[in-house]
């Protein structure tokens, strides 16, 4: 079972900022609070961990170099304040992480680029080899250029949805205010700081209030439900003050901070279950025994050992690994159509760009997106 001491063997962790924690009250960014955030997610990447940072603060940055006083109201003046604050703020992030010797690398998503599956399967490979080559993401809504069809809605709901296309093991949104409480604690003095949910009841949704601060989009009510699409992730969540220094690091340590949502599985059970079952399969490739053997030991699938495709399926489908017996030895999401696939299929990595005239990945499918089935299990 899944407790605050989990956290503390968590390795790869989803960190969300919001704008209150980010800038002072007159809307100029608060250079010190971030230095801080840096050092500590650059001493926690020396460890070995591996750090996505979501960020709120563009739209609050570009109004302080706008001069604007008050919030955009419209869409095209958000957009205008996030354009030209989008650079202020990845500059502030680039400079201070790299006095800390950190690559960093800004990533803008949508709400399409969760719900594509194409897109999605980008998303995440995309986000894993940048963590793979130790470089921190750091990742906003494309505010300068969606639209309400296309937004995500608030970066309370961004950072959940990354947690889940990465698998992190640890979500952690910084705020201005300690975490869920019995009451709002601004108006009632009896309220209580709640340490753990582990089920999201109606009467925890009625815990939370409406919107936060002038310079905020997302009150309570946007953290819990950043905590259902978490907890439906299995990944573990904490909402804690961003303005207590070194907050992060007491989180991982299992400290009685914030308050902690709890999944009922672990991130990888929800994943394998979904590859596995839940999943429509779009259809199947055939390997060798020399890839078979090679997938039980962790390889991922690659173009040479494929000796024969099924099916009509497109990048980003999930669909079947077979033994040349016919057996089902696995699932997963393949990073190739089938037209590629019949295509590249028995060639060597090296030889994909010169068959295909560009190569999106080494692998049809990656270890990462795809789960084996013990004893060769059917559907």
């Amino acid at each position: 079972m899944l407790t605050r001491n989990s956290l503390a063997a968590a390795r790869r962790i989803v960190v969300k900022v919001g704008t209150s924690t980010l800038t002072h009250s007159t809307g100029k960014l608060n250079l010190l609070r971030i230095e801080r955030l840096v050092r500590e997610l650059s001493d926690l990447a020396n460890q070995g961990k591996q750090i996505i940072l979501v960020t709120s603060g563009a739209v609050g940055a570009g109004m302080d170099r706008l001069g604007l006083k008050e919030k955009p109201k419209t869409i095209p003046e958000k957009q205008a304040a996030a354009a030209v604050g989008q650079g202020i703020l990845m500059h502030t992030y680039e400079k201070l992480f790299g006095e800390y010797g950190q690559t960093v690398a800004q990533v803008l998503l949508t709400r399409e680029d969760s719900v594509n599956r194409k897109r999605y399967a980008n998303s995440r490979n995309t986000l894993l080899t940048l963590l793979n080559m130790g470089v921190i993401p750091i990742i906003n809504e494309n505010d300068a250029v969606a639209i309400d069809e296309l937004k995500i809605g608030d970066n309370d709901t961004l950072s959940a949805m990354v947690a889940s296309i990465v698998d992190a093991d640890a979500l952690i949104i910084l705020s201005d205010v300690e975490g869920v409480y019995t009451a709002n604690p601004q108006t009632n003095p009896d309220a209580a700081l709640i340490a753990e949910i582990r089920e999201i009841t109606p009467d925890v949704e009625a815990l939370a209030g409406g919107p936060g601060t002038m310079r905020g989009t997302g009150g309570m009510y946007t953290k819990i439900q950043a905590a259902k699409i978490a907890m439906s992730s299995g990944v573990m969540m904490v909402i804690a003050s961003g303005s207590r220094d070194g907050v992060v690091r007491e989180v991982l340590s299992g400290a009685e901070v914030g308050t902690l949502f709890v999944p009922k599985e672990s991130r990888l059970q929800i994943r394998k279950r979904w590859l596995a079952f839940g999943a429509r399969i779009h259809g199947a490739i055939t390997v060798d025994e020399g890839c078979e053997q090679a997938l039980l030991k962790g390889s991922s699938v690659l173009a040479a050992g494929i000796r024969a495709v099924e099916g009509d399926f497109e990048q980003g489908n999930t669909i079947r690994v077979l033994s040349l017996t016919g057996r089902e030895i696995a699932r997963g999401i393949t990073n190739y159509s089938a037209e590629d696939t019949r295509k590249i299929m028995g060639a060597h990595t090296n030889e994909i760009a010169g068959i295909l005239g560009y190569k999106l990945y080494d692998e049809v499918i990656h270890r990462d997106n795809m789960v084996l089935l013990v004893g060769g299990g059917k559907t």
